[in-house]
């Protein structure tokens, strides 16, 4: 059950090809833009007042166009190479004095993947509290703990949205209750985690699915509460001069399934993804040194398999100004270690190394790029990245993403995978 999730399927629009694909996304790009033109000059108005509150509508709408390099490598993969997709992101809210209401839904349609890929969720629906010395969220909504760019070890209240992006950086909504205490000593952050979020995997017949397809519709649960079991977190945050330092503990359903071999119903192999119930305390400290920002997440978890100890740390170096003062580039070294066994979940960074640079042009069209590398020092595995944002207008957006890879074992995840991504933004 995916209580705050779900999918959409359109045969037919699935089968017309890219050309309908783009068509349509082009379509809707430029009718939505007259709608929220429209919205735009009604708020210029005044702000608008619903229930005593101001309310207040954002969002925007994206054109996802995704090619592949080469053709799939495994059997039953859909065979384009070119995949037009359609996101929507619309944001409401409603702003009383120290109260807000939020709610943010998410679709994504992907005629490429119509099992998988094309899916909606409730990114956020949740009421906030304000006081002077205490805050809380009740509903559904997401946290963000981490430092590190490559890996965030430390971030495990919500479920990863993982048909979005393999970087894992996409979350799913999570319901939750959520009440922070504030003082001269830092931080305190109670979680009440009802209702589980399964993680999303692409469909069988989608690009980037593994050399067997998972099947989302038959998990396994360690509790017999299934996604009912009701979890729970805490956390500490504080700052001490020039260093960051939270500290956090876990206790429910683990985020990463471990991938079960086994037959679906029509005799055909699969994985069933396994959700353990574990135990997982983090630790993330940044050091801000001058031009310099050290980082390191770690984590202690149990449950899956023996207990183990994974860590990511590194640094990032800035030469601020350059030409003439308005450029900034940093440079990135992160190390990744994973001590997990053999019944933990599989993973990339077992012994990885990541390097890069980011620019920030900081102009008017606020131009950013990231590119690096992910190196496997056992097997040599090579994941190289790149990603660049620009604002084309005021409300208008250009994204490009690309990831190559080398070196890849022969039918495995990322074997003839290589892809990249270009997405243009409507945002209002």
């Amino acid at each position: 059950m995916k209580p705050t999730s779900t999918k959409a399927v359109s045969p037919g629009f699935a089968k017309t090809g890219f050309v309908a694909g783009l068509a349509t996304v082009a379509v809707v790009l430029a009718g939505t833009t007259g709608l929220w033109s429209a919205t735009a000059r009604a708020q210029d108005d005044g702000p608008t007042m619903i229930l005593g509150a101001e309310f207040e509508l954002s969002g925007y709408v994206a054109g996802e166009f995704r090619g592949f390099l080469d053709a799939p490598a495994l059997p039953g993969q859909d065979d384009r190479r070119f995949e037009p997709s359609l996101i929507l992101q619309p944001e409401f809210r409603l702003y009383w004095d120290r109260e807000r209401l939020t709610f943010i839904p998410y679709y994504h349609y992907d005629p490429a993947d119509t099992d998988g890929r094309t899916h909606g969720d409730i990114r956020d629906l949740s009421v906030y509290i304000e006081r002077d010395s205490w805050d809380t969220t009740l509903g559904i909504s997401k946290v963000f703990w981490g430092v590190v760019e490559s890996r965030h070890l430390v971030d495990i209240i919500n479920q990863t949205d993982l048909v979005e992006d393999i970087d894992g950086e996409d979350k799913l909504g999570q319901p939750m209750v959520n009440a922070r205490w504030f003082s001269d000593y830092g931080t305190i952050g109670a979680f009440v985690l009802p209702g589980f979020r399964e993680r999303t995997f692409p469909s069988a017949s989608a690009r980037l699915r593994g050399f067997l397809p998972v099947d989302t519709d038959n998990p396994i649960y360690k509790s017999s509460a299934e996604e009912n079991h009701v979890d729970g977190a805490l956390r500490y945050s504080n700052t001490f001069g020039d260093w960051d330092v939270g500290a956090s503990y876990f206790h429910g359903t683990g985020r990463e399934p471990v991938l079960v071999q086994s037959v679906n119903a029509n005799g055909e192999p699969v994985f069933r993804p396994k959700y353990d119930i574990i135990g997982q305390a983090g630790l993330d400290v940044q050091a801000t040194l001058d031009t310099w920002l050290w980082k390191l997440e770690a984590i202690h978890r149990s449950g899956q398999g023996d207990a183990f100890l994974s860590a990511s740390g590194g640094f990032e170096y800035t030469f601020f100004g350059l030409n003439d003062g308005y450029e900034d580039l940093g440079l990135l070294l992160e190390y990744h270690y994973d001590g997990r066994s053999e019944g933990a979940p599989v993973t990339i960074f077992d012994n990885d190394i990541f390097a890069g640079a980011r620019l920030a042009l900081n102009d008017e069209a606020a131009t950013e790029l990231l590119g690096g590398f992910i190196i496997d020092q056992r097997t040599q595995e090579t994941q190289m990245t790149f990603e660049a944002e620009r604002r084309i207008t005021e409300t208008w957006f250009a994204g490009v993403e690309a990831r190559l890879f080398l070196n890849a074992d022969e039918g495995s995840t990322f074997d003839k995978e290589s892809h990249a991504i270009l997405r243009i933004s409507r945002y209002f």
